[in-house]
């Protein structure tokens, strides 16, 4: 059968895609770092200059930075549910921290592992059911209950050490430690390719562990050697709308991170400080990675990607932590460097982590066995200039339906728009920014441009069936709940009285359990 011009075309460009890739006729390394709670932001200007970032500039230079990545959901397992799948949240039925993917479910690092690559995963995995804290579950299985609790406990600065105090998140400085000893001693020796993944732990603030007010909190703790790597002048205090003006689920997600109180400007300049501080120290880990890449003579041959779960708000807002669709927390970085990749390349197309397991296939000239909700990076990458395998859609899905929100969450980017729909699309009003324009995403256009409401609104439906996802949710919540409480028999009360949300609730407990009770049967 002859083939057509095309045809052959297509797949000589293919082939010179792939043999790009190797190198004495072997296929490339992949190394994937992964932090937790990073704000993309800080990988391109201006947010690189208000901290010292040496190792992603690093990346920057020699690699691509993509300036539109986002999670796939705003929250640790679940996001990561999506990176190691391939697939949305609500295909993988990753409703909460407590519950993502099976132990056994196959990822990326599986298939390459069963096509011949040596590999080795450390760190912060956190994408299997079952982990997290009681009071996390709890918390996500209720949100739909007629109360409101502060479930954290009030964020806060730590300054630890002296200027000779550098490595502060200690399990994650060991986790690095292993990872450059098994380059050195394993990958090195190897005749094989190899790909390793480093989960890092930073910048995720620490759990507070004092007493009082700030209990059960969140610490964002660090040193004045990592302080010094952040420029006070640059430091934004992010505007807030009043309380009384915020959208219902915003509300409830401040009120519930207990930070509808007062702050100082003080105060929150020292968090978004201390917040940078901890994402240098993250950036050194990855330099560790990547010096001892290049120590043993590996970099040249080494596909290298640094990434995060989810960003960090740091009191844009007026909140911390992630669970939003805010650039803070939503927006992650995405860098990739390797031979046969373009350096100093700023990508502006919309990309998603769920993109990465095709583009760790692609990279290893590997099929994928399963339908994938992403698309391989590569094409936008290679200097090949090779075709992509699918079109790729021009916009990201991200969406969210754990703890801190009261409704199932959805958001669509597409071109300078990000719209974020609620629950059935009917009981919790919607959201549109325009972020050419309000980059803050202070102003919520919905009511403006009802024609473009409309039209992302049917888009969302095509790609997802919210209102369905969202009853789905609402009932797993209702059994997981039931289960957890009938586990608990006769200690039921005493339990849930002292989760994390012990000081509101212990105020009228009683009335807190009736609630609980109307919600689930309606009485």
């Amino acid at each position: 059968m002859n083939s057509s011009p095309l045809t052959v075309t297509f797949i000589a460009l293919l082939q010179i895609f792939h043999q790009s890739f190797c190198q004495n006729g072997t296929k490339p390394n992949i190394v994937m770092v992964m932090s937790d709670a990073f704000d993309g932001r800080l990988t391109f200007d201006p947010g690189s200059k208000v901290v010292q970032l040496p190792f992603i500039n690093y990346l920057r230079q020699l690699g691509s930075t993509f300036l539109n990545a986002y999670t796939n959901s705003p929250i640790c397992c679940p996001s990561r549910a999506a990176m190691w799948s391939g697939q949305f949240v609500h295909l993988t039925e990753s409703w909460n921290n407590f519950k993502c993917l099976d132990a056994n479910a196959s990822t990326w690092m599986d298939l390459l592992q069963a096509n011949g690559y040596r590999t080795k995963m450390m760190g912060k995995l956190d994408f299997t059911s079952g982990s997290h804290s009681v009071s996390n579950r709890v918390e996500a299985w209720t949100r739909d209950v007629g109360f409101l609790l502060r479930q954290e406990g009030r964020p806060l600065t730590q300054l630890v050490g002296n200027m000779s105090t550098v490595r502060i998140m200690r399990k994650d400085w060991k986790n690095t430690e292993e990872a450059v000893q098994w380059i050195h001693k394993t990958a090195a020796s190897a005749h094989q390719p190899f790909a390793l993944y480093l989960g890092l732990n930073l910048p995720h603030p620490y759990k507070t562990e004092s007493l009082g007010p700030t209990a059960g909190g969140s610490t964002f703790l660090t040193s004045p050697y990592w302080l010094s790597k952040v420029s006070p002048d640059l430091i934004t205090v992010p505007k807030w709308l009043p309380m009384v003006a915020m959208h219902p689920v915003d509300y409830y997600s401040t009120f519930t991170k207990n930070c509808s109180g007062a702050f100082t400007e003080d105060e929150v300049r020292s968090i978004r400080a201390f917040y940078y501080a901890m994402c240098a120290e993250a950036d050194a880990m990855l330099g560790q990675v990547i010096s001892s890449l290049r120590e043993t003579g590996l970099l040249n041959n080494t596909v290298v990607i640094f990434t995060s779960d989810h960003g960090e708000l740091a009191m844009e807002h007026r909140q911390f932590y992630k669970m939003s669709m805010f650039e803070g927390s939503s927006h992650v970085p995405l860098l990739v460097m390797g031979p046969g990749l373009m350096s100093g390349r700023r990508v502006d197309q919309l990309v998603s982590l769920v993109d990465l397991y095709p583009t760790v296939l692609d990279v290893a000239g590997i099929s994928s066995v399963v339908d994938l909700s992403g698309h391989s990076l590569l094409p936008l990458l290679s200097k090949s200039g090779a075709l992509p395998k699918r079109q790729r859609p021009d916009w990201v899905l991200s969406e969210y339906h754990g703890c801190n929100v009261n409704a199932s969450t959805y958001m669509l980017r597409s071109g300078k728009w990000k719209y974020i729909a609620y629950s059935d699309g009917l009981t919790v009003p919607p959201q549109l920014f325009d972020l050419s324009l309000d980059k803050e995403e202070l102003y919520n256009v919905v009511l403006k441009y009802p024609a473009v409401k409309e039209y992302l609104d049917n888009l969302l439906r095509s790609i997802v069936d919210y209102p369905q996802v969202s009853a789905t949710v609402h009932r797993y919540n209702k059994r997981a709940f039931t289960a957890w409480r009938d586990s608990l028999g006769r200690n039921y009360s005493q339990v849930i009285a002292n989760l994390r949300w012990h000081v509101d609730w212990q105020k009228d407990a009683l009335s807190h359990e009736r609630a609980i009770d109307s919600w689930l049967y309606g009485f």
